[in-house]
Order: C-alpha cells, then sequence, then structure tokens
C-alpha cells in the first residue's frame, strides 16, 4: 500500500474520570490462531511464507513485513500528528544523518503512548510465541525522521540482548524513486556484507521486523526528495544474548618501506617552493604546532594536468569494501598508465620520505635531520649564501647527501653479520601503504570496532575537486576514539596535500557523499567525482 485510506473509527475506552483512553490495535488477520501457526512454522525451519497479511522471507535473512498493521487510520492519523509535534536532534556521524526524536519510552501522549503499549505487550506476545523468543518488556523505541540526502549506512544492529529490530513507517505516498529503502545484504563466507540483495520501500502503516544476527546487515538508502519525510518508529525488541561467531578480522595490508629513489624525482614532480630548506622549516614549525597542514599547488602544474588527463580516460577500478566498513573504488595498480604509476613511485620513494621528516619533523628516514640539525644547518647555508661570492645554496643539497649515504648504508648493513643492533634498526623502519582512489556519490569509509589505532601520518593528495563543496560529503573527519565531535575536517581541495599525523586515539572516515554531489556536473559535465592519492606512513 503506497499511501493513506481513508480514515476510519478507531478503538477507545473509558479510562480514569470519564476520559477516553486512546487505544490500539494490530490486524486481526495476523493474530488469526491458523495463520499465526503457519508464521511461527516459516520462522522456525526458516522458510518463505507469504499471505496477504503477513510475508515471510528468507533472503538474504530472516525478515518479516505486515503490509497493514494497525487497524484504525484514525488511530495513525493522530500518531503521526503526536509524532510531528516533537522536538528532534539531529543525529550525525561517520554512519548516518538523520533526525531523531527523544525516547519514547516515557511519553505521555495517548496515541504514542497506546503504540509503546501495543508493542511492548500485545505484539511483544504475538512475537515471543511465533519466533520462539522469550522477549523481555524492555522499550526500546523512538522515532525518526529522514529528509532530503539523509542516511543510514550499513551495520547489523548488533548490540548486546537486541533480538528482533522493527520499523513501522508512517510515510505519505512514497515511490522507490524517493530513495529512503530498507536495504538488506547478503553476506560472503566471513559473514561480511557483499551487496544489496532486497530493498523494501516505505509505505503508510506498514511494519517490517527481522531477526537481529551477526548477518543481519542492512542500511537506510540517501533520501532522494526534496519535499517529502520520511518519519517511521522504530526499535528493539530484548532477549536472552545468543553466542556469537568470532569477529572477522581481514588481512593486514602490507607495508613497504621506501623504493630507492635520489633526489631528482622531487625536482621532476613537486612545486620548487617546497623544496626550499628555509619554507620547509617553517612548515616544520607549523605542522608540529597543529599536527596538520595543506600544502596548496603541490605538484607541479604541467605534472598534475597529466596526472587528472590520465585520471579522466585511463584507469580500471575496482570496488573497495565491505559495505560495513568502507565503499569506494580502488585503482588496479598494476593497470595504471606510466604518468600515474610515476605518482605512485613519487609517493613511495626514499626522496619522499626525508621530504616528509622535513616537513613534520618525524623520523620517516634514518637520516632526517632532528630540530638542532635542521635550524644549524639553515643558519650556515645562510651564511655561506652571503660571505661566498658566487656561490648558490643547493636547497635538496642536504636531501641528496642524505641519499647517497643512505645507499653506502644499505649495501655496509647488506654485507654485515646480523645481529641485535641490525635487527633493532630493520624492525624500525619507517614505512608506508598507499591507493588510487575515485570517489562518486554513494562513496564512504565508516569507523568499525577494528579499526586501527597508532601513531601515523595520512597523506593526501586530491585531484578533479574543481567545483567541490563541503556539503557534498567526501571530506575527511579525525574524530576521538569514542566520541562524535570532530577535532579536524578535510576538505578536498585540487592539487592540495593534506599531512595529518594522528595518535592512537584518533580515528578518521571519508564522510558519504550524497546526490548534492551531482550539481558539480553542472560546471563539470564530464565529471563524477573526485580521486585522491592516499598513502599512510609510519615511524
Amino acid at each position: 500500500m503506497s499511501g493513506k485510506r481513508p480514515s476510519e473509527p478507531g478503538p477507545s475506552r473509558m479510562g480514569k474520570r470519564g476520559k477516553k483512553e486512546v487505544v490500539a490495535e494490530f490486524s486481526d488477520a495476523v493474530t488469526e490462531k491458523t495463520l499465526k501457526k503457519q508464521v511461527a512454522a516459516a520462522w522456525s525451519h526458516r522458510t518463505p511464507f507469504i499471505h496477504e497479511a503477513i510475508v515471510v522471507d528468507m533472503d538474504p535473512f530472516l525478515h518479516c513485513v505486515i503490509p497493514n498493521f494497525i487497524q484504525s487510520q484514525d488511530f495513525l492519523e493522530g500518531l503521526h500528528k503526536e509524532l510531528l509535534s516533537l522536538d528532534f536532534h539531529e543525529k550525525y556521524n561517520d554512519l548516518y544523518k538523520f533526525q531523531q526524536s527523544d525516547d519514547l519510552k516515557k511519553r505521555r501522549e495517548p496515541h504514542i503512548s497506546a503504540l509503546r503499549k501495543l508493542l511492548f505487550e500485545d505484539f511483544r506476545s504475538w512475537l515471543s510465541d511465533i519466533s520462539n523468543i522469550d522477549l523481555e518488556s524492555t522499550i526500546d523505541m523512538s522515532c525518526a525522521k529522514y529528509e532530503f540526502t539523509d542516511a543510514l549506512l550499513c551495520h547489523d544492529d548488533e548490540l548486546e540482548g537486541r533480538r528482533v529490530a522493527f520499523i513501522l513507517y508512517l510515510v505519505p505516498s512514497w515511490d522507490r524513486s524517493f530513495g529512503g529503502t530498507l536495504d538488506l545484504f547478503s553476506t560472503d563466507e566471513h559473514l561480511q556484507p557483499k551487496h544489496i540483495a532486497k530493498s523494501l520501500t516505505p509505505s503508510w502503516n506498514k511494519l517490517v521486523f527481522f531477526e537481529v544476527s551477526p548477518v543481519s546487515f542492512h542500511q537506510v538508502s540517501e533520501v532522494l526528495s526534496e519535499e517529502k519525510s520520511r518519519l517511521s518508529i522504530s526499535g528493539w525488541f530484548h532477549g536472552p544474548s545468543v553466542i556469537k561467531p568470532p569477529t572477522y578480522l581481514e588481512p593486514l595490508i602490507p607495508r613497504n618501506p621506501h623504493i630507492p629513489q635520489d633526489h631528482e624525482i622531487l625536482y621532476e614532480w613537486i612545486n620548487p617552493t617546497y623544496l626550499d630548506m628555509e619554507y620547509q622549516a617553517q612548515i616544520q614549525e607549523e605542522f608540529e604546532e597543529r599536527s596538520e597542514i595543506l600544502l596548496k599547488e603541490f605538484l607541479k602544474p604541467e605534472k598534475f594536468e597529466k596526472v587528472c588527463e590520465a585520471l579522466e580516460k585511463e584507469v580500471e577500478w575496482s570496488i573497495c569494501g565491505p559495505p560495513n566498513k568502507r565503499f569506494y573504488e580502488r585503482a588496479e595498480e598494476s593497470q595504471l598508465p606510466d604518468i600515474l604509476k610515476g605518482c605512485m613511485t613519487l609517493f613511495r620513494s626514499e626522496a619522499l620520505f626525508l621530504l616528509l621528516s622535513n616537513f613534520t619533523g618525524l623520523k620517516l628516514h634514518f637520516l632526517a635531520p632532528c630540530e638542532e640539525e635542521i635550524k644549524d644547518k639553515t643558519e650556515t647555508a645562510c651564511a655561506a649564501g652571503s660571505t661566498e661570492e658566487g656561490t648558490s645554496h643547493n636547497p635538496l643539497e642536504s636531501t641528496q647527501l642524505a641519499i647517497s649515504s643512505n645507499s653506502q648504508h644499505s649495501s655496509e648493513q647488506g654485507d654485515a653479520a646480523p645481529g641485535k643492533e641490525t635487527t633493532r634498526k630493520e624492525s624500525s623502519v619507517p614505512t608506508c601503504q598507499g591507493e588510487l582512489r575515485r570517489w562518486k556519490t554513494g562513496h564512504y569509509t565508516l569507523i568499525h570496532d577494528n579499526s586501527q589505532t597508532e601513531f601515523a601520518l595520512d597523506l593526501v593528495l586530491y585531484c578533479g575537486c574543481e567545483g567541490w563543496e563541503p556539503e557534498y560529503g567526501g571530506f575527511t573527519s579525525y574524530i576521538a576514539k569514542g566520541e562524535d565531535e570532530e577535532l579536524l575536517v578535510v576538505n578536498p581541495e585540487n592539487n592540495s596535500l593534506a599531512l595529518v599525523y594522528r595518535d592512537r586515539e584518533t580515528l578518521k572516515f571519508v564522510k558519504h557523499i550524497n546526490h548534492r554531489s551531482l550539481e558539480q556536473k553542472k560546471s563539470f559535465p564530464d565529471r563524477t567525482g573526485f580521486w585522491d592519492f592516499s598513502f599512510i606512513y609510519y615511524e
């Protein structure tokens, strides 16, 4: 049913002092004995069952739909009015953006109170019978309002004691093209979500409920209507906890030391401004104060233009998941054209490791000078430049010397007999990992239970960001562990290198890119998002 039915009288009874007490009742058809037994059998045997009053399906996991849950349309209209009069608060983090009411557990509005009584008494009893789960009387329900660009991304609802989730929709006439569907995910052999197997479109008075389990991955797709609001009441029935399978741990992403590459690669690619030692000292001073910096116009213009041209035409992409952790596209590095391979080599090069040491003060190269050494070298270089006639200072001279020395050190170390000192140095060799990513509408990353938290330097170089606005999403947000408040937001900016140093208490995510991002096409018809070179460096 896609719209509201004509109003009809609803039940009420006389309460204290002669006032009419509002009463809610759910579909008689569902409580009919024969149908109830059939539904219980379908739930128990995990077999699908279809009836006009209720549908039980196992694909991709056990869920049920009652198309017309509440008997009285008058009751629904009264409930709808009370819900819209509530105070709503914006809920916003890596996983979702929508508006939510206060907990409905103690609200005294007559229709809300009646629905609460119906759900957690009469319906709970019916649900306990058909599911054979001893559901508790714990009340856990709230009202959610999703409007344009709001969404709730892929998750499984698992939390101690939650056994059955429910959603009652109170939406106007709704079409799938409006978004806001309840998407159910299939899972792989590791019980990780793969792709959307089924989408349920909201409709007035439809109740959806499903068993909460390690495979109950679902999402609320982004609302695309700018006029309509997706209103629903949702919550959980609690019961005895069940044994969970072991948590799946993804394979670790390999980390590699730098690629031997001398300073010439820096001259080839990087804006000369950033190769000046004095300017590097200024950058380091700012970075050490703030733990982050944005270096604009980082690549030489001609190089950056060629990189962007190649990104537009010549790259093979693959989806990077699973969707409960991330959803974006990653370049197949072995298939990259030479210009993009060259850029990846730049970020893995020994010369860049040392340059990043100079930018940040981090020990990303064993010959990276400490703060006192940088100061002494800068003062010496300035003095030499002012007293020696005809001598010009090479801003990368120290970099060149360091790399040459390191090549010699590497060969010497290779001939040396292994010992404690060698082992110690090898264990602390700076490493990095990186990828080339494409970001489009619908893409995101999430913070998850197994998110790594350690000291690291994040590097991102943005490409194709012309006309990109913060309201589109796609920015990188840094938060303190256990908190929702943002410590730092890094917005995509063309040919800008973002450097952020994070500690063990800091997590990051890329915010879901919403459909507002399609406005970029007005100025750039062939553009469908942006790209970035994303690397992480470890001391």
